[in-house]
């Protein structure tokens, strides 16, 4: 599958769940199954980072390495894992 459809597909799941979460939350649903519905879409972005992440290595990265842009390249890589990193 396109990394760039997989993504997508992948980030529009992630809105269905949150918008579910918002109505079980609404209709007063139990609160650990709202938060278990939070987690998973949670898991679902990460997941979707994730892909992101691999799509901008085999890609820009990929490209910048092979010219002169290849250390702005990789310290700008470094920079985005960590502020992914902290994220979590």
């Amino acid at each position: 599958m396109d990394p760039k459809h997989e993504i997508v597909t992948r980030l529009r799941r992630v809105e269905g769940q949150v918008a579910g979460v918002g109505r079980m939350y609404e209709e007063g649903r139990y609160c650990i199954d709202v938060l278990d519905q939070l987690a998973a879409a949670r898991a679902g972005l990460e997941a979707a980072a994730l892909l992101v992440l691999e799509d901008h290595v085999n890609g820009c990265v990929r490209e910048a390495m092979g010219g002169d842009g290849g250390p702005d390249k990789a310290r700008e890589l470094v920079s985005a894992v960590r502020r992914f990193v902290r994220s979590v």
